[in-house]
């Protein structure tokens, strides 16, 4: 597939310089058009019988096996999820932390993990986003490390395996601005959580959860998918692996959906993100102050006088979709595998417009 053929499955690219994967990523016809095969297959044939829930939960199985693929890991550490925070809650209640203990985050991190850190009952231990901030953080109460992998505020890149090494307790990684727009490997990390919507471009509530050792964390909150088979009582006998962990159904549209999103990516995706987000950071350099990032976020600060907010919506205005990042005074464009030289261009030339 060639990068123009990549971009035409994007109706939304036609009229809109659309920057805004970090939140949601655009759709493409494959994948609207899985949604829509399934939704019409329930509609005809309805939701019911050995047959359709066997079909169902087929679709689930293929799915694990594409998101393990994606980021190296087996089928049996994945679990499906409808978003990142499913997955940070799951991690945090199977802990079962108390308040002596001590997790280690960032003065960065989205409330998706701030506020299931918050709910765990442990002490939370709030540091500067660097390396060495997070590791001397560390102390003998410390039972878990939960940062982003890249940063939903800058763009800039944690070395979270590094952090996993060095600090000899669990890492907790929220994946949502990482999985999708680099190269992620869990390999030496416990658990990843992972956005379906955002750079993967799947549809609305999808995600996935990795578990490196699905034996050593609780079934803190079951569900239909936690059990093989249960009591009259409710105590269950754990289904194996990651699936056990699944909080909720997805409809199969949606499953299907984000199946094929991962199905058509291109093998140069990554490769092709860096490039164009680096050349965002070069466009606008000069025209605006860019914050240092290194993955796919480019965030800069808008001209004097006007503020994030205002800077964003009159981007809007003019076709260009970035968005604000709350309390920070920053702009934030996300540049994707799908994302043009001319997206760049109407960016810089709006931005060079309001500075006039």
């Amino acid at each position: 597939m060639t990068f123009e053929e990549g971009r035409a499955l994007f109706p939304v690219l036609e009229r809109l310089t659309y920057l805004n994967a970090g939140t949601f990523g655009p759709l493409a016809r494959p994948v609207v058009e899985a949604v829509e095969r399934e939704t019409r297959r329930d509609l005809e044939q309805g939701r019911a019988g050995s047959a359709w829930f066997e079909y169902a939960l087929g679709v689930r199985d293929h799915l694990r096996a594409a998101v393990a693929a994606l980021v190296g890991a087996e089928v049996e550490q994945v679990a499906l999820a409808a978003s990142t925070t499913d997955g940070c809650n799951i991690v945090l209640a199977g802990l079962d932390l108390r308040p002596e203990d001590e997790v280690v985050t960032t003065d960065s991190e989205h409330f998706g993990l701030l506020g299931p850190l918050h709910a765990s009952g442990a002490r939370v231990v709030v540091t500067a986003p660097e390396p060495e901030a997070i590791l001397a953080a560390v102390g003998p109460r410390t039972r878990l490390v939960a940062v982003s992998q890249v940063l939903w505020t800058t763009g800039a890149l944690l070395p979270v395996r590094e952090l996993r090494e060095r600090a000899g307790v669990p890492v907790l990684v929220d994946g949502a601005q990482s999985v999708g727009a680099l190269p992620v490997d869990t390999a030496g990390l416990d658990f990843l959580t992972i956005s379906g919507q955002k750079w993967l471009c799947g549809p609305d509530a999808t995600g996935a959860l990795v578990v490196a050792d699905p034996e050593r964390l609780r079934i803190a909150r079951p569900s239909y998918f936690s059990k093989l088979s249960n009591e009259p009582d409710g105590s269950f006998v754990a289904r194996p692996g990651a699936a056990r962990f699944e909080p909720n159904w997805m409809p199969v549209g949606s499953v299907a959906g984000l199946l094929a999103a991962l199905e058509l990516r291109p093998e140069w995706a990554f490769e092709r993100a860096a490039d164009v987000a680096a050349r965002c950071r070069e466009r606008l350099a000069g025209v605006v102050e860019v914050v240092p990032g290194d993955a796919l976020l480019v965030s800069f600060r808008p001209s004097p006088g006007e503020t994030a907010e205002a800077a964003a919506k009159r981007l809007e205005e003019t076709g260009v979709i970035v968005r604000e990042v709350p309390g920070t005074g920053l702009v934030r464009a996300s540049c994707g595998w799908w994302t043009s030289d001319g997206d760049l261009d109407r960016l810089a030339e709006a931005l060079v417009d309001a500075a006039t």
